[in-house]
């Protein structure tokens, strides 16, 4: 049931999101993906929702951390 929750829970993100994923602060990171991972959280909330349950955690997008500042 929490597969099937968290399922829900990325498809509701990756259909909704306002803003792009190279753009969002936070990435799901694990074995499952790639570096940086899944970086389409803009709230840490968010990615720790995805991430319960699993063997996943959250981080900070390394694009999102190194852009210029005006």
């Amino acid at each position: 049931m929490s597969r099937l929750m968290i399922g829900t829970i990325l498809v509701i993100l990756c259909i909704f999101g306002a803003s792009s994923a190279h753009a969002s602060r936070y990435c799901l990171q694990g074995d499952q993906w790639g570096y940086p991972g899944n970086c389409s959280f803009s709230t840490y909330s968010q990615c720790k929702a995805s991430a319960s349950g699993t063997r996943a955690h959250c981080g900070v997008n390394p694009r999102y951390a190194h852009q210029r500042r005006g």
